[in-house]
């Protein structure tokens, strides 16, 4: 059975390790700050310029920080949000709410964590009123999508660790369920990462990546 610990980052919030990865949910130089750069600033601000409704989806739901985030930015900048996130490994809820709870801030996110953390999978959730979520508990290799996105949070653990994740396969996978000039964004930015994006129709732009990475890619559905 996968053992998993409560570890704190450098700027202060939380995370996962994973004994059955061998590997941390998010960056031990800053949970959040890595989530904010990678997912928020490249990808949902990105595709949320000029919208009124954005359809995320996110590979890897975890800890559900990436989504709590994409909550508030919600908020603050007045886009409806509907969210998917698939997990095939879910953290047992009292774990994230224990977790949660004693992350040492009274703000905003840490309302909206702990709402997206609580959420049942299998339906839709609405945790404000601009967001809601559907969390999937299922295999993402064997998924198949019923609907478009219009960004993708790819955040798996790392190819080295769960290098199915990373395939052609899935990568056409999701190009083909993104919507014209959607986009997918990741920490990683691995060679075989970016070759596998271009080879399933992406063009890849390598970005700066966040604290304790030199680089992160962002990969867009050009049309």
């Amino acid at each position: 059975m996968a053992y998993l610990k409560v570890v704190p980052t450098s700027d202060g919030s939380p995370t996962l390790f994973s004994d059955k990865f061998n590997a941390h949910y998010h960056s031990i130089n800053g949970a959040i700050t890595e989530s904010n750069h990678v997912f928020i600033n490249a990808g949902f601000k990105k595709v949320a310029e000029n919208r009124s409704f954005v359809r995320v989806l996110e590979v890897g739901l975890g800890t559900c920080l990436n989504s709590a985030l994409t909550a508030v930015a919600a908020k603050g900048w007045v886009v409806k949000v509907e969210y998917f996130g698939i997990e095939m490994f879910p953290p047992e809820k009292p774990l994230l709410k224990n977790m949660i709870s004693n992350f040492n801030t009274e703000s905003e996110l840490k309302e909206q964590w702990l709402k997206v953390a609580q959420a049942p999978f299998g339906e839709s959730t609405i945790i404000n009123n601009k967001f809601s979520i559907h969390k999937i508990e299922d295999d993402f290799c064997k998924w198949i999508p019923s609907i478009n996105f219009d960004v993708v949070y790819f955040d798996a653990f790392a190819p080295d660790d769960q290098p199915e994740m990373w395939s052609i396969e899935n990568f056409k996978k999701l190009f083909l369920c993104l919507n014209p000039n959607g986009i997918l964004v990741t920490y990683s930015a691995k060679g075989v990462v970016k070759q596998n994006l271009r080879d399933a129709g992406f063009k890849v732009e390598r970005l700066s990546g966040p604290p304790g990475k030199r680089h992160m890619i962002r990969a867009i559905k050009v049309t």
